[in-house]
């Protein structure tokens, strides 16, 4: 459910696939209205991601209590709606190629002209400017560039991630970027321009990682972290696996050896400091394999919560959906649409208390509200039904 924060706030979004609209999602969690707009014929290339007759789920969940409206940006009358609508809009955002606002003369200097409390939000693959600026960009890419991917793949049989973890790490920074903006413009008066890319917001996300290795000179690994964490992950007699994490604090390594009855280990030398167990991560971990295998997966949860050990099921999505802690948080939503029918989501990453709620909103169908923002802004319906005709826009009828 929107928190009603923003409520003051309109966000246009010209924007496409996940960055970009993520960013926006956000903004519209917090209450903004946020106006999609999509080139005809098809719109937001999201939309037909999976198979679906009204759009994909991944579009869905991205552009809940959005508006939609079509607009050829290329077109003169298209355009010219556009800046009409940026004029008295407080947040513009857009994740085109660098340089293509630009050239349809929707880039910063033209849009700090006509509004210069709009705060504009790029976003990229590889920054506006430098030697990558002409690559082509997506998520498995700015996971690769960045060094991330180098952290979750083991770089002698790499594989690439079932999660647009780039994406969204870089939609969460536009938006933060874009709070920050709203902020600095509500004592100066004055918008600015937000920039960030797959590259930048990844290699933020990754920055601890970069400072071990700015500090020490030594490259990290996906087991760099694992080996000084603690942590493990087992398959128990029952197939199902499990995640172990004991960090720094001794009393949660001894504790799991008390658990799984290997005390026997406090007295190797290979493991009796935390430095040693580091050392020797991979013996140890083959050592324990075994010892997992002895008993069930919830057999093994009571056993080390018992004991105070930090452990959880590692689960697919499936179970993770129908554990009894997220039931109990209420971490989904139930939407009605009235074509699509029931949809079902993750809701937004924080809740308030003592703040005003309104009931979310389905996505929009492609140019669902075309008709509606564009009597808003003066255009007439006969104006209307012309662009329609030329293609410029396109008209939702019930």
């Amino acid at each position: 459910m929107p928190v009603q924060i923003l409520t003051d706030i309109t966000v246009i979004e010209c924007a496409t696939f996940v960055t970009g609209p993520y960013a926006t999602a956000l903004l519209a969690d917090l209450g903004a209205r946020v106006i999609k707009i999509e080139s005809p014929p098809a719109g937001d290339p999201y939309r037909y991601f999976a198979p679906d007759p009204y759009f994909s789920f991944n579009f869905a969940h991205l552009n809940r209590n959005k508006e939609s409206i079509v607009l050829d940006l290329k077109s003169p009358e298209g355009r010219k709606i556009c800046l009409d609508l940026a004029r008295k809009a407080d947040v513009f955002v857009e994740n085109f190629r660098p340089g293509t606002a630009d050239r349809l003369g929707l880039g910063y200097e033209a849009m700090h002209a006509l509004n210069a409390r709009l705060i504009y939000c790029s976003i990229s693959a590889f920054g506006q400017s430098g030697p990558y600026v002409e690559k082509p960009g997506f998520d498995t890419l700015g996971q690769a560039i960045s060094g991330l991917l180098s952290l979750l793949s083991d770089s002698d049989e790499p594989k690439v991630m079932g999660m647009a973890v780039s994406d969204y790490v870089t939609g969460l920074s536009a938006g933060y970027g874009i709070l920050g903006a709203l902020m600095a413009r509500a004592k100066s008066g004055k918008g600015c321009r937000v920039e960030t890319s797959l590259l930048q917001a990844t290699l933020s996300f990754i920055g601890e990682t970069a400072a071990g290795y700015l500090r020490t000179g030594n490259v990290p690994n996906r087991m760099t972290r694992v080996r000084n964490a603690h942590a493990f992950a087992f398959v128990c007699k029952d197939g199902l696996p499990l995640a172990i994490h004991c960090s720094v604090p001794e009393k949660f390594w001894l504790a799991l050896l008390k658990a799984a009855e290997r005390t026997d280990l406090v007295a190797d030398g290979r493991f009796k400091t935390r430095d040693r167990r580091r050392q020797n991560f991979e013996a140890l971990e083959r050592m324990l394999v075994p010892t997992f295998r002895t008993r069930t997966r919830d057999e093994w949860l009571k056993r080390l919560e018992a004991n105070d050990v930090p452990v959880a099921p590692l689960y697919n999505i499936a179970e993770a959906m129908a554990d009894p802690q997220v039931r109990h948080l209420g971490l989904t939503e139930e939407l009605e649409h009235a074509k699509a029918g029931k949809l079902t989501f993750i809701g937004g990453p924080v809740k308030y208390d003592n703040l005003n709620k309104k009931i979310s909103t389905p996505p929009p169908l492609l140019g669902e509200q075309t008709v509606a923002i564009l009597s808003k802004i003066g255009y007439g319906q006969e104006a209307i039904d012309e662009f329609a005709a030329k293609g410029i826009t396109r008209i939702v009828k019930d």
